[in-house]
C-alpha cells in the first residue's frame, strides 16, 4: 500500500523534497519512439518551461531537475515564510495566475467593494489560496496535469499519462541534498544520452555551467549561497563552484573503467558533510535504488519518524552507513 502523502511531507523537519513522476506504458515523455520512429524531444521543453514558471508563482524553488525519456526528476525547497510575506492581493494574484479563481475572487480583482460578508469569504479563500502555494502536491499536479493534456492532444488520445501520482522523498539534511541533487543531475550521463554535465539538455546542471561561464546564477533556480553564516541571503548553503566540479568529478568517476575512484583533490564539499569518497559514489549513482523514503542521518530520520507518526524508520541502516 502506497504512503499516505502527509506521512511523506514534514515542512517541520525539512523544506526539500525529491519527487518523481513516470509515463505509463509505453508513453513518450520525451525521446524517440524506435518503432514509429516519432521524436519527442520538443517535449522536454514542455517540462522545463512549465516547471520553473511555476516556481515564480509558487513560494516553492527548484534545486534540481532532469527531464528524461519517460520520467522527471525534480528537487524543490518549499519557502512558507515567504508565503507570510504576501499581502492577500498577491496572493489571489498568483492564483489567478494559475486558475479562474472564484467570483468573489475576480470581482476583488477587478477593484469592486465587497460587502463586509463576502470580504470575510475573500480573506478565508485567500487563506486556502496561500496554503496550496505552498504545497508540493499542488505544485505537481498543475504541472503534471498541464504536460499531459498538451501530450494527449499532440496524440490525439485521451487517457492516463501518468503512472499514478508522484513520488516524493524528505531530504531531512545538506547531506541528503547535495546527494539527490547530484544524483538528478548525473541522470542524463548515467543514461548515456550526455557525455557530460554541460552537454545535459533540459536540466538543472547545464543551466547552472551557463550561468556560471558568465559569472551568474540562473534566475530560476535555488541559488548558491555558499557556505552557512548569519545573515545569509536565502539559498542552498554551498557554493556553485564546489557543486559544479563536485558534478563533474562524480561524472567522470562513474564511468565503467573507473568506478569507485576519485582522485584524491576532492571538493571541500564532501570533507564538510563528512561523506567518505565511496559512500558518495553509492548515493549519487544509487538514490533511488537504496533510498525510499525519507533520507538523512539517523538522527534526522529518527525525528521525521516522531513527527510523522511513523513506528518504522525506513532504510535507517542503510543512512547510517551511507551518511557516517
Amino acid at each position: 500500500m502506497a504512503t499516505a502523502r502527509k506521512q511523506q511531507v514534514s515542512l517541520i523537519d525539512t523544506p526539500y523534497y525529491h519527487c518523481i513522476s513516470r509515463c505509463v506504458r509505453r508513453a513518450f515523455l520525451c525521446g524517440e519512439d524506435k518503432v514509429t520512429g516519432q521524436s519527442f524531444e520538443h517535449r522536454r521543453g514542455w517540462v522545463e518551461d512549465k516547471l520553473l514558471s511555476l516556481s515564480q508563482t509558487f513560494a516553492i524553488d527548484v534545486c534540481a531537475y532532469a527531464v528524461m525519456s519517460n520520467h522527471t526528476h525534480i528537487v524543490l525547497c518549499v519557502d512558507v515564510e515567504q508565503a507570510k510575506t504576501w499581502s492577500m492581493h498577491e496572493v489571489v494574484t498568483r492564483w489567478h495566475q494559475l486558475f479562474k479563481g472564484t467570483l468573489i475572487t475576480q470581482q476583488y480583482l477587478r477593484g469592486d467593494k465587497l460587502i463586509k460578508p463576502l470580504q470575510q469569504i475573500l480573506e478565508e479563500t485567500a487563506q486556502v489560496y496561500r496554503s496550496r502555494l505552498t504545497d508540493i502536491s499542488w505544485f505537481m499536479r498543475i504541472l503534471n496535469e498541464s504536460i499531459a493534456v498538451q501530450a494527449n492532444k499532440e496524440d490525439k488520445c485521451t487517457g492516463r499519462f501518468w503512472e499514478g501520482r508522484f513520488k516524493s522523498q524528505a531530504l531531512l539534511d545538506e547531506a541528503a541534498v547535495i546527494a539527490c541533487m547530484a544524483y538528478v543531475d548525473l541522470n542524463p550521463i548515467r543514461a548515456k544520452i550526455a557525455e557530460t554535465p554541460e552537454s545535459s539538455n533540459h536540466t538543472s546542471i547545464q543551466q547552472r555551467i551557463r550561468a556560471a561561464k558568465n559569472e551568474k546564477q540562473p534566475t530560476l533556480l535555488c541559488p548558491f549561497v555558499g557556505n552557512p553564516r548569519q545573515n545569509a541571503p536565502k539559498g542552498l548553503a554551498f557554493e556553485l563552484k564546489d557543486y559544479i566540479e563536485l558534478v563533474d568529478l562524480t561524472g567522470r568517476c562513474i564511468r565503467e573503467d573507473k568506478r569507485g575512484y576519485i582522485d584524491n583533490n576532492l571538493p571541500s564539499i564532501l570533507t564538510r558533510l563528512n561523506i567518505s569518497t565511496e559512500n558518495w559514489l553509492i548515493l549519487t549513482t544509487q538514490f533511488r535504488k537504496v533510498f525510499h523514503g525519507a533520507v538523512g542521518k539517523p538522527e534526522a530520520l529518527t525525528e521525521f519518524c516522531q513527527h510523522q507518526h511513523l513506528k518504522k524508520r525506513a532504510a535507517v541502516s542503510v543512512c547510517q552507513k551511507l551518511f557516517a
